[in-house]
């Protein structure tokens, strides 16, 4: 069976870079006047049709690809974040261009405001320079994940054979012992032959 299996460090960066310009790229239109970048209106936190389809969604894309990158421990989850990362941000760039099919408008996304300096970073800031950074991020994350040597899983612990268990026989019973005859002592028997014979009275003792 073919090994996928990569560290889950492998698109950790990438993962992280994506999510934040996946935030910059939804967000922008709603808090870019705070920072002086505004196209069509000045106004925060306004949400049109166009800003759905041309920042909110591929800012969502994109975030979603950079968490996937973020949790990647297989090659094949690892290359369906980098590309759903990387088509977030390939509309980011052309999506502008696109929205002119069903917005017959000179500008769709309204028109960038204030000097032609401050035109050019709204627009690079805000879309194309910023599809052609998440584009390049997840190509490069991509090509992590598919170079990556596999990680190669833990060898499985081998299994214990169980010994097969001694049986102890009992141990004949040890037959109590025996209680010696002890023979009464000589002592005692020359003692008793020895008690001397009564003497009739007036009866001269015997000399042996």
């Amino acid at each position: 069976m073919l090994n996928v299996r990569i560290s889950r460090s492998t698109g950790a960066v990438c993962g992280g870079l994506l999510v934040i310009l996946g935030l910059w790229g939804g967000l922008a239109p709603l808090v870019g006047p705070y920072f002086g970048l505004a196209f069509g209106s000045n106004q925060t936190w306004h949400i049109t049709t166009q800003r759905l389809w041309l920042s909110f969604l591929p800012g969502a894309a994109v975030i979603v690809g950079g968490l996937l990158l973020l949790r990647a421990g297989h090659r094949v989850s690892g290359t369906v974040a980098a590309w759903i990362a990387m088509a977030g941000g390939a509309w980011f760039a052309v999506g502008p261009a696109v929205s002119r099919l069903w917005d017959h408008g000179a500008t769709p996304i309204g028109g960038p405001l204030y000097g032609t300096t401050r035109q050019v970073l709204e627009l690079t800031a805000a879309f194309y320079g910023l599809g052609v950074v998440i584009v390049g991020v997840a190509a490069f994350a991509l090509g992590r994940v598919v170079t990556r040597p596999a990680v190669e899983p833990s060898p499985a612990a081998p299994a214990t054979v169980a010994e097969p268990a001694t049986v102890v026989q009992d141990a004949p019973p040890t037959p109590a012992p025996r209680p010696e005859f002890v023979p009464e002592s000589d002592t005692a028997v020359h003692d008793e032959q020895a008690e001397p014979e009564p003497v009739a009275a007036g009866a001269q003792p015997r000399e042996d």
